[in-house]
Formats: structure tokens, sequence, C-alpha cells
């Protein structure tokens, strides 16, 4: 079944489910049923609070509509006789809904058995024609999305043109909530959230802030290396910067207000992008010293509402990977394919092989000259046709002040995650009257471009670890070897073993714990670590270690130096 026609049942699934819901609770009052990516979703107000059990009822219903095959029925009415239809059965949410409609346009109702629905469309013919269905969670939702409306309850449910794609999508589920970035850093003690400190604001546990500081050190490895330098900038700024930047009038609602100093507000910076124009005006600058490329693990702080905090994925304080690129307009085709190539390479290298691009491009409102926006946007499809990227187009999609990149990765369950962005700006530039001195002696406004590359460390770090299901590779676990001595009298020659190691710059633990080896075994293996060395009275005796690595169990004794050999390849390979 097409995308298109899977919508379109999925659609139709949820005005069925609306349908049993009625039949079920007469006095149910309805808001909206749409589909989504993954399946579909209707809003109710109901005294009841609905349970996983009503869930399996309101399937049992379902499915019997189903199997009678009602048809789904079509009609136009005029605005009066629709409002007469609602008022009637007391859906003052359809109402509401209603009222959206622009005066002149067609109203639609549709039919399908007992219930009917204010909709525009399409559906199936008939209910048979709708597949595999599963109700699968209940949520709260605000009416219209606004926390100062009515909750309501929304059940979420999918469907699918067959049992056995119905079956491989709940397989997929179950290995998701198995990879719950939440559930693994308890399990890895890698971090924590505390309402005592405040929703989305994290704790980085030592495992935890083990793998930050070796993602932190390669990325400002990787950086240098490729012609940038690192800016640090203050947490907090004066209102009249953000003022000249635009954030107070365009997302006020989004920012933290900090403090008053001598008399002047400061607010917590949403963004970093106005410090490092600031750093730029700081002296004039010649178009010889151009491009600057500056780069700032950036701690930046945001207001989102308490419904949409997710783990790591989704928090109000979190370190931006950002750069800004700033250099004339004959270099900035050349930055752009670079910052192409070298997001690609960042990517590549931790694992991430499955990358699409998606090009926005000039909306009708747009601050900047048209040949500007021409240029850049020209800039950013060479960049990705030169890559070989596949490419999806937003015409008309790009921000007011520039078009823009964005890349997307696939994890290891196919699921598709919105990562780097390489975002063109013509109106900072123009706010802060920014300048070089070109070879001609005059002034000259530059381009600047915003990349945020992994996006914020929080939310890949929750991305990475779903992906690896903690089982990252060596070069990124935060404990590579743990040594486990069989009895306390080779605690010495673990200890030894541990030394020798460390010496190599190998993050290695020895466990004391007075435990058979089973248990230090299971245990070790909860941590996800990739080599378990495993000395005994034989290996003691004989100057070797015993091999458990996670990918392969028990692979037998073997010389210290040539594991320590191994490993260090792994580690160099990025393995």
């Amino acid at each position: 079944m097409s995308e298109i026609s899977l919508s379109t049942m999925r659609h139709s699934a949820a005005h069925v489910m609306a349908a049993a819901v009625q039949s079920l609770w007469p006095d149910a009052k309805f808001d909206i049923g749409p589909s989504t990516e993954d399946g579909f979703y209707y809003d109710f107000d109901l005294e009841h609070r609905l349970t996983t059990d009503d869930l399996k009822d309101i399937e049992k219903v379902m499915k019997k509509m189903l199997g009678r095959q009602l048809p789904f029925v079509r009609r136009e009415v005029s605005r009066e006789e629709a409002q007469e239809l609602f008022a009637a059965q007391g859906q003052n949410f359809k109402l509401s809904r209603l009222e959206d409609i622009p005066a002149g346009e067609t109203v639609s109702l549709y039919s399908c058995g007992e219930f009917t629905d204010l909709c525009r469309g399409p559906h199936v013919e008939h209910s048979g024609q709708i597949g595999a269905v599963k109700l699968l969670s209940i949520a709260g939702s605000y009416f219209r999305g606004d926390e100062k409306n009515q909750m309501l309850q929304r059940i979420y449910g999918t469907a699918f043109a067959s049992k056995e794609e119905l079956q491989d999508y709940l397989t997929a589920i179950e290995e998701a909530k198995k990879r719950d970035h939440r559930r693994i850093g308890v399990e890895m003690d890698l971090f924590s959230t505390h309402e005592e400190i405040g929703p989305g604001l994290v704790c980085w546990h030592p495992q935890g802030a083990r793998i930050r500081h070796i993602i932190e050190t390669f990325w400002k490895a990787a950086h240098y290396a490729h012609g940038y330098e690192m800016l640090y900038t203050p947490h907090v700024g004066r209102a009249q910067l953000w003022e000249t930047s635009g954030h107070l009038d365009f997302y006020r609602e989004g920012m933290y207000s900090a403090m008053e100093i001598d008399g002047d507000p400061y607010y917590a910076k949403p963004m970093n992008c106005p410090f490092h124009i600031m750093v730029y005006q700081s002296r004039p600058r010649s178009y010889r010293e151009l491009p600057c490329r500056w780069a700032e693990l950036g701690t930046v702080y945001r207001y989102e509402k308490a419904g949409v905090l997710h783990g790591l994925l989704r928090v109000r304080g979190f370190t931006q990977d950002d750069a800004h690129i700033i250099c004339t307009p004959e270099q900035i085709q050349a930055e752009i394919r670079e910052v192409l190539r070298f997001s690609l390479y960042i990517w590549k290298c931790f694992g991430f092989k499955d990358i699409k691009a998606y090009l926005a491009t000039r909306p009708a409102k747009a601050v900047g000259e048209p040949a500007r926006w021409e240029q850049a946007t020209a800039s950013l499809r060479e960049a990705v046709a030169a890559e070989g990227l596949q490419c999806e187009v937003d015409e008309g999609g790009g921000a007011f002040y520039g078009p823009k990149i964005d890349l997307k990765i696939k994890d290891a369950l196919g699921r598709e995650w919105q990562t780097t962005t390489i975002q063109f700006d013509f109106n900072l530039p123009q706010r802060f009257d920014i300048s070089y001195i070109g070879n001609d002696g005059q002034k000259h406004q530059p381009y600047m471009v915003h990349r945020a590359l992994l996006g914020s460390l929080e939310r890949f770090f929750g991305i990475l670890i779903e992906h690896y299901a903690g089982a990252f590779p060596t070069w990124l676990a935060p404990e590579q070897v743990r040594i486990l001595p069989i009895s306390e009298h080779f605690e010495e020659y673990a200890q030894t073993l541990a030394a020798r190691l460390q010496a190599r710059q190998i993050r290695v633990t020895v466990d004391l714990a007075a435990d058979p080896i089973g248990g230090k075994i299971r245990r070790a293996r909860g941590q996800r670590i990739p080599y378990l060395l495993i000395v005994g009275e034989k290996e003691a005796g004989s100057g070797q270690v015993a091999v458990r690595s996670r990918s392969q169990g028990e692979e037998g004794s073997c010389p210290v130096e040539e594991f320590i050999t191994r490993i260090e390849k792994e580690i160099a390979e990025m393995a």
C-alpha cells in the first residue's frame, strides 16, 4: 500500500476508533483524529478515565466494525447545518473547529456507522479496507495544544495493510523500549534529572561524563584539524544584546530572565550567535582574515513546556556544538562544501552511515538581497550534489533570514533523527551591522553561516545510547576493560595488569568484590563493557589473560601484550 493510501487508511482508522468510543461512552465529546507518520490518534473529553484495559475493549468493537465493512459516506453541508448538528450533540470542540473553516470554503462531513465527523477527508470506501489495527497508548493533551485550555484524553494507535507489517512494527516498538535511553541511563548510571534541581536540567554521572569528555575531546581535535578556532562565551547577556539580535521580539517566551545587575535586566542565553558576533566586532576585520570559523560547546537555556520534556532528547538546558562561519561572498561556496564534508565525516566516525539532506529555500517573506539568496541556495545545492547525498527540497520552507540544509541520520532501528543544521543568516549581519574591509579599501557585509553539527550534546548522547543500546564502541566506552580476579589470591596480579593498561591510556577497572566469578561477569555484562579479562592461577603463572568480549563471548587465553595491541588497534580505528 502506498504512503498516501496508508495515511488515508490510518485517518479512517481514527474515525472507526472514535465510533467505537462513542458506542462505549455515548456522552463522549470529540476533538480531532488525524493520521500521523506512524499511525493515528484521536482526542476525547470523557468523564471516564481511560485505562489500558479500555483499549482492549475499544479494539474489540473496532474489529467488529472492520468486519462489517461499514461505508464512509461523505456529504457537503452548509455551515448552519453543521452548527445545528454539532450543537444538538453538545460537540463544542467540533463547533470550535468549524469556526476555523474560512468563509466560502466547503464544509464536509463523513459518517461511518453511527459516528459523524467534521472532516475534509479523504477516507477509504469502507471499514473493511483498513487492514490490521492496534491501539498503543493513552496520553493527555490540551485542546489546541494550549496548556491554558481543557485537558483531553488522547488515544494513539496504528494501522497497516497486513498483520505481518503490523507485527514487524510492534516488534520494532518493543526493541525501541529496550533501547530507551532513559532506562539504559539508569542501568549504566550515566545521567539523571531531578525535580529538586528543575525539570529538563541534566546531571551527568561519572560514566556519562566520561563519554561526554571523549566526545568533546574528539570534537575539539577534529575542529582544530579542520581550521576552526574555539570560543568561550558567557551564559547570560544584557537585554540590549537580545533586543539587537531580535530574540526578545521573536523568542521572548522561550527565554529565561536570569537576573538584574546594576539596574539592567540580563537573560540566560538561548543561543550563542550574538556573542560570536560581539567577538567579531571587537576590532576591525580585513578580507585577508576571512573566513573566520569559530566553534563553541556553549550551554544554552530555552523554556520548553513540561509536557514535551523527554529524557535527554528534549531538555531546558543543553550544550550546543555550535559554530559560525563568517566569510566573503567569494568564499561561501567552498566553505559550504567543506562544512558539509566535515559534518559527514563526524557522523561516520560515530557510526552513522545512512544520512539524508533536506534543503529549505527562500520563503515569500525574507530579508536579504535576492541575489544573495540565490547564491546561498546554489551553494547548498551544489554541496549536497557533490557529496552524492539524497536530498529533498522544501521550496519556500527556509527561515526568513536564510536557506538551510538539515541532515537527518538513521539509527540502528531505522528511525530518522534531525541533527545537523547548516543555516545561512542574512538577518544578524544586518542587525549588528558587521563588516570587513575589502581589497578595495571599502566596507562590505560578510556572509554568516550557523552550523550545529551534533545538535546538542544531550540530545546526541540520547540518540547515541539508543543507537548502540548502551553497547558503545570500544573507543567511546567509558570503561573499556574490566579485570575480574577469580579470588583474592589474584588481586595483586589484577592490579598490576590494570596499571599496565592504564599506562597505555586504556580505561580499565578491577572488580575486587568478594563475589563468585559468575556474579562478577553478570554485573559487568549489565554495564556493557567491551572486554572482560578473567585472571586466575593459570593466567597469573603464565603472564596471560582469559579474554571474554562483549561481541564474541569467551575467546580463550592470550599474552597480555597481544591483548593490548589488539585493543589499541580497535581504539585507533574508532571501532
